[in-house]
């Protein structure tokens, strides 16, 4: 990661518990879905460290596997306090991205992005010139990415129609054609086929080569 100078970011990403993280895919993945939750998050927090402008990436977990994975990937690790829900999370996280690094902006990005880019992260960051930005996901409904510049507060709002409610909080949608992978998020099977054409990233590969293994019988397993 570049310096201040060059990575005016940090980014704060929350990651449910896995063994009930993305309940969607259970029906499609019923034994791999802790499995691909902890890679969607593993994939997510690598792209993240790989964008030139984010100077840090805290991530808010209470999940120990997320925590070595993250960690040993170059991110921080911080508990889940408040365990209110996602926009407590991601207050909880910025408070203490603005403690360490206040003269950076700060980003809530989520976890479940595993096609992610770091180029296309990049250049979305580089978009958000408003006092707060976010990017709308690719339903068209929800939001990926919500980011308030230094000094503004974050100010989430996630959970159903965020792009609605971030919108009428005062926060910008960026218009971007060019970042595919920033909004793909995965809740259902047919979002992972999506990003499985967009690439996804080794973790999630990883995981679905196992699937594959198991749904062709190679393994002893049930997908």
């Amino acid at each position: 990661m570049a310096d201040l100078q060059v990575a005016p970011w940090t980014l704060v990403i929350p990651v449910k518990r896995t063994a009930i993280a993305k309940s969607r895919l259970a029906a499609a993945y019923p034994q791999h879905r802790p499995e691909l939750a902890r890679a969607f998050a593993a994939d997510t927090v690598a792209a993240a460290l790989g964008s030139a402008l984010v100077r840090a990436v805290l991530v808010v977990t209470d999940d120990p596997l997320v925590a070595g994975d993250v960690t040993e990937a170059g991110a921080r690790v911080i508990a889940d306090l408040p365990g209110a829900g996602l926009n407590e999370a991601l207050e909880h996280g910025a408070a203490a991205a603005v403690a360490e690094f206040g003269e950076s902006g700060v980003a809530a990005l989520s976890a479940d992005l595993p096609a992610l880019r770091p180029a296309e992260l990049t250049a979305a960051l580089a978009a958000c010139t408003a006092a707060r930005s976010f990017v709308i996901d690719q339903p068209g409904t929800g939001t990926t990415m919500l980011a308030a510049a230094a000094g503004v507060a974050l100010d989430p709002r996630f959970g159903v129609g965020s792009a609605l409610a971030h919108q009428a909080s005062g926060a910008v949608p960026l218009e971007l054609e060019s970042i595919p992978s920033l909004r793909r998020d995965v809740d259902t099977a047919a979002d992972l086929a999506h990003a499985v054409q967009l690439g996804v990233g080794p973790r999630t590969a990883d995981v679905l080569s196992l699937v594959l293994g198991a749904a062709t019988g190679s393994e002893g397993l049930a997908c």
